[in-house]
């Protein structure tokens, strides 16, 4: 299995930046992707930014040229630097971790963006 810790939510007004990170322990060596979902109220769940391995990125269109994800594989760590935030970026953020078998997922951080 793999262990995900987040860290770096937190409240900012809008045109603010926050950046999370996802510290993966436990069975790194089989991690291929990596990346975030968020969820807001009463919505689904929806895939914000993934990274491959080998560093290969893609965001979600709601994102794009605001969002960068990024991975130090040194530290097994995966960043989410937001930056011209919105409050419809308001959401609970999970980071994921893709195995050849499976999933695992961190326990959420909540990002909110005031107007």
């Amino acid at each position: 299995q793999v262990q995900l810790v987040e860290s770096g939510g937190g409240l900012v007004q809008a045109g603010g930046s926050l950046r999370l990170s996802c510290a993966a322990s436990g069975r790194i060596f089989s991690i291929n992707d990596m990346g975030w979902y968020r969820q807001a109220p009463g919505k689904q769940r929806e895939l914000v930014a993934s990274i491959s391995s080998g560093g290969s990125t893609s965001c979600a269109d709601s994102v794009k040229g605001r969002f960068t994800i990024s991975r130090d594989n040194a530290k097994n760590t995966v960043y989410l630097q937001m930056d011209s935030l919105k409050p419809e970026d308001t959401a609970v953020y999970y980071c994921y971790a893709q195995r050849v078998d499976g999933y695992n997922w961190g326990q959420g951080t909540q990002v909110t963006v005031s107007s």
